[in-house]
């Protein structure tokens, strides 16, 4: 899976797969890209909640 054309510019730290075969970020990218997408990352360091659609850090 790591030919996946999304994954070629991120270091090995900032994504895996999840066993369906997803990518999930890392915190570590997530910090690298700057901002919130609001989509409810499984490592958000915004601190978003998708729930309440509310930044809570």
């Amino acid at each position: 899976m790591d030919g996946f054309s999304k994954t070629n510019n991120l270091e090995k730290d900032e994504y895996y797969y999840s066993k369906e075969g997803y990518i999930i970020f890392t915190e570590k990218y997530l910090l690298k890209r700057g901002y919130c997408c609001q989509n409810g990352c499984k490592h958000c360091p915004y601190g978003y909640d998708k729930k309440t659609g509310r930044i809570e850090k």
